[in-house]
Order: C-alpha cells, then sequence, then structure tokens
C-alpha cells in the first residue's frame, strides 16, 4: 500500500501513524531508535507490507501489471488501491478526505524534526502539492507515477501507468474491493498483538 492507505490503516494513533509512515526509510532495526509508540508504527507498516504482498488478489493485480511495468509492477499497483481509496474515503472514514488530509498533514508537520532526513526531503512537496488529496482523481495518480518514473534508473513505463488504470478502471477497482477490507480486518487483529 502507499501512503494514504498506510496513514489511514493507523486510525487515531499519533504515535503509530507516524511511524507508519516514516517506516520505509528506517532501515533494519533502526527503529529502536524511535519512541515505543513510533516503533509500533514502523513494525506495523512492515507487516500490512508483507501481507499486502502476499495476498492472492493483489498477486493477481501485479501480474495484470508485470508485462508493462515489469519489477515496477507492486509501486503501481500501491497507488491504485491509495486512488480507491481515496475515492470512496467517505466509505471507510468519518470525515471528508480533505479533512483527512490537512489534519494528518498538520500532525506530522508538527513532529518535522523527528523525520528521518529523506522524509523530511519530499514532506514539504507532498504537502505543497497535497498529494493525498490528489490520489483520488486519476490525474493524480498519474502526475505520481510520472513522478517516480523520472526517478528510476531505467526505463520503468511507470508515465503510461494513468492510461492503464482508465483502461482496466473495472478490473483494479474489483481487485480493491475483494483486498481491502481483509487488509483492514488484518491490520485492526495486528494492531492488539503488536
Amino acid at each position: 500500500m502507499n501512503y494514504l492507505a498506510h496513514l489511514y490503516l493507523s486510525g487515531n494513533d499519533e504515535e503509530l501513524l507516524l511511524g507508519n509512515f516514516i517506516a520505509d526509510a528506517v532501515k533494519g532495526n533502526k527503529a529502536t531508535l524511535y519512541s515505543p509508540g513510533i516503533a509500533r508504527g514502523i513494525k506495523l507498516h512492515r507487516l500490512i507490507d508483507t501481507y499486502t504482498d502476499t495476498h492472492p488478489v493483489v498477486l493477481e493485480t501485479k501480474v495484470r501489471l508485470r508485462e508493462k511495468y515489469k519489477k515496477y509492477a507492486p509501486v503501481v499497483a500501491d497507488l491504485y488501491f491509495d486512488h480507491f481509496l481515496a475515492k470512496h474515503f467517505d466509505r471507510f472514514a468519518n470525515e471528508s478526505l480533505e479533512n483527512y488530509t490537512q489534519r494528518t498533514y498538520r500532525l506530522i508537520n508538527s513532529h518535522f524534526e523527528a523525520l528521518p532526513e529523506r522524509v523530511q526531503y519530499f514532506f514539504p512537496y507532498m504537502m505543497e502539492q497535497n498529494w493525498l488529496l490528489g490520489y483520488a482523481e486519476i490525474e493524480g495518480i498519474g502526475r505520481a507515477l510520472t513522478g517516480l518514473s523520472r526517478r528510476t534508473s531505467f526505463e520503468s513505463g511507470m508515465e503510461t501507468a494513468g492510461e492503464e488504470l482508465t483502461i482496466n478502471y473495472s478490473l483494479y477497482h474489483r481487485d480493491f474491493e475483494l483486498f481491502f477490507p481483509e487488509l483492514v480486518h488484518y491490520v485492526e487483529e495486528m494492531k492488539h498483538i503488536i
């Protein structure tokens, strides 16, 4: 899953959310350098990634994407799923996506100094360009994937992934509808264990 899903799945626990948000920038056992609550968020992020990467529906999604996007198929799938969460956010949350994103940006920004350097670099752009709200539109997903494509060391094709989403929208939406409720259930169970 991408940023929106990881943030949303954290619920109302601020430290869990912060850890879940920064986890990709915290390698190995560096989670121990953070407070226990943030370390739990890092662990939750890794559990979400493992569950997602091995889920049969997600595997099917990635197979569909692999021909065009090769090793970047998982990245494309993650952003597609964030699109559907953003598009249908009101089904999952008790507030609008716009209010949620603004509240979440404020929370993360209030802990800016504690963010890893890599996150401090991109977070101002994320907030200024409102990536999370942009995910609700195919154009926003297209912009995100084009930006990622520019940063790859060789041709990824991700700049065409917005078109792929448009063409096969109902297929990817079906994948999301089958997968995401199971992920939500899994995460709620894991929150009690970690």
